[in-house]
């Protein structure tokens, strides 16, 4: 099956990470000018070229290839996804584009992070030519025809190179890792606090910012769109990113262990998931990752952390 419609003229296409159902998802928004929502890492660019071509997209049919942010979960697949598409402009923000370019550094800075899953589970980021890519500044709007756009919502915190993109037809709103991530049966949702550049403040401002955006609906990267009312999950996530942060304040502050605090009060829930489950989560977003992002946060920001963000 080439994908499941999700929202009118929204084809989410699961990118199979690993081999894995349900963990990355890409978005085809539809229209004259299509454009893709994410490509998913390099190694699942195979299923993703194929999902396009079943939908009957051949190459020279996709005008655009948006990524919320560079991390290769997202973007690894572009530069041989840009390939397969020659006319298709590349979206990126601002600080994102030299990488999506020149890779070399993200590559570099991912292989220190993920050791030998870079190659046996992400692959890494082929370039693209600069002259493809697109910084899109916040509120930009990515013209698909008939009136439908791709809006830009500059939203760092997870990273200072994320952005969300918002639907004008539907309303949905794609909001990358900014929210979180909340796997189909892989029990609530978790916020994602990686190195090298969480910080909490800007993390609830984007929050607060898609509130403002009155989205009809939240799509995950990891996965799909969120059940219920956008605005209870945003504030779900708000709670969920100052639950974490204050947790590892906490035993920052004491000179503890600001991982096993982690893992003391959220691990539980995770050890409640089954086997495969709690893989999926744990190489997605476990708490050892959460952990260092929280930690560098802490040191850049000194013991006390960042402040919360009302108004959600």
């Amino acid at each position: 099956m080439p994908g499941t419609y999700v929202f009118p003229g929204v084809l989410e296409i699961d990118t199979l990470l690993g081999g894995w159902e349900r963990v990355t998802a890409g978005y085809l928004v539809e229209g004259p000018a299509p454009v893709l929502v994410e490509t998913g890492s390099q190694s699942s660019v195979p299923v993703l070229l194929a999902a396009l071509a079943d939908h009957g997209l051949g190459p020279d049919d996709l005008a655009g290839i948006a990524v919320t942010h560079v991390h290769l979960d997202h973007a690894g697949g572009v530069g041989d996804v840009a390939r397969a598409f020659p006319r298709a402009r590349v979206y990126v923000h601002p600080r994102g584009a030299r990488h999506l370019s020149d890779p070399s550094r993200l590559v570099a800075s991912a292989a220190t992070v993920y050791g030998d899953a870079l190659d046996s589970l992400y692959g890494r980021l082929e370039p693209t030519e600069a002259s493809r890519v697109h910084a899109l500044e916040d509120g930009e709007a990515v013209v698909l025809g008939h009136g439908r756009t791709l809006r830009a919502v500059h939203s760092p915190g997870h990273a200072k190179h994320h952005l969300a993109l918002q639907d004008s037809d539907s309303g949905a709103l794609f909001v990358g890792d900014a929210v979180g991530v909340r796997l189909p049966g892989a029990g609530v949702l978790r916020p994602a606090t990686p190195p090298a550049d969480f910080d909490l403040a800007l993390a609830l401002d984007s929050l607060s910012r898609f509130a403002a955006c009155a989205p009809s609906a939240l799509a995950l990267a990891h996965y799909g769109a969120l059940p219920g009312s956008p605005s209870e999950a945003l504030a779900e996530a708000a709670e969920s990113l100052q639950d974490w942060a204050s947790v590892a304040r906490a035993a920052w502050q004491s000179g503890g262990d600001v991982e096993e605090a982690l893992r003391s009060r959220f691990g539980p829930e995770l050890d409640a998931l089954p086997a495969g489950q709690r893989e999926r989560v744990e190489t997605l977003n476990g708490i050892h990752s959460n952990a260092e992002g929280l930690k560098l946060w802490l040191a850049r920001s000194g013991s006390n952390g960042g402040g919360a963000v009302a108004g959600l």
